[in-house]
């Protein structure tokens, strides 16, 4: 039997860590292959690392054909389908697979549209829809089981993020929510703070949330000709803004603490 490995479909999954793999391999030298292959006709579509663990070993294993690709973006479909099915992908990447479907979706229905718009007229191809509706955000969050901020912070993550900081996102030495405030920071930043590991990642987010907090307000002065009565009602008024000021401060530095020590509870 021929398998071809398209090097590319073998990249579009997050590679295992090395613990996942070793697992895989002994797991399928205890108790064999259990699960088929899956193949597009002699393409490997799911299965790389079993397939390389039982030609390494000799394990036998079993294929099977899924009949139901009729293209390359078919077999990216039901790959990033099945991936977001499983426990053991992390957030960020079913964020990564749920914006690539997105992609996909999208690409298909501006083609469906536009070969539509060519070939009926303008009337007639405005009032039909596409053969897949488009995902919106919201839609795009619940297939990846995040919120949609959560979604957000890692779409700038894969704009903007020195590949440094992905891959420090992607091994969880940083939050996603920590990674989307230093991804806010020059290529040269990003690399040296992921160089000195979690207390700098950590630094670094801090910094850059608390570069974002609005300036403090100068305090107002009271006029030339005011009265004793207006300076203390001035004076008041200031030392309320002023303390109401120190409260959102607390109030937000108390928000960065709990991240922070929810950062590293999960990095344990």
């Amino acid at each position: 039997m021929t398998i071809t490995i398209n090097e590319d479909l073998r990249a579009y999954i997050d590679p295992l860590t090395g613990d996942e793999f070793a697992a895989l391999e002994r797991s399928l030298l205890t108790e064999g292959c259990r699960d088929a292959l899956v193949l597009w006709g002699d393409l490997l579509v799911d299965g790389h690392n079993r397939y390389g663990i039982c030609q390494k070993h000799q394990i036998p294993f079993n294929t099977m054909q899924n009949h139901t690709f009729q293209s390359l973006d078919d077999v990216h479909l039901w790959m990033i389908d099945n991936h977001l099915g499983r426990r053991s992908v992390s957030d960020f990447q079913r964020g990564v697979l749920a914006l690539r479907k997105k992609e996909i979706v999208s690409a298909r229905a501006a083609q469906t549209q536009a070969q539509r718009s060519s070939a009926e007229p303008a009337g007639d191809a405005a009032d039909k829809s596409g053969s897949e509706p488009p995902l919106t955000r919201e839609a795009v969050a619940r297939a990846a089981r995040v919120s949609s901020a959560t979604l957000g912070q890692i779409e700038k993550i894969q704009k903007t993020a020195a590949p440094e900081l992905v891959g420090a996102v992607k091994s969880g030495v940083i939050s996603i929510n920590a990674a989307a405030a230093v991804a806010s920071l020059s290529n040269e930043e990003q690399i040296a703070a992921v160089a000195g590991g979690k207390k700098e990642l950590r630094q670094a987010a801090r910094q850059v949330r608390e570069a974002r907090l609005p300036p403090k307000p100068a305090p107002e002065a009271p006029p030339d000709d005011a009265t004793p009565e207006q300076i203390e009602i001035f004076r008041l008024t200031n030392a309320v803004a002023e303390l109401t000021e120190e409260r959102d401060q607390l109030k937000k530095k108390v928000q960065h603490l709990t991240i922070a020590l929810s950062e590293a509870r999960s990095g344990q």
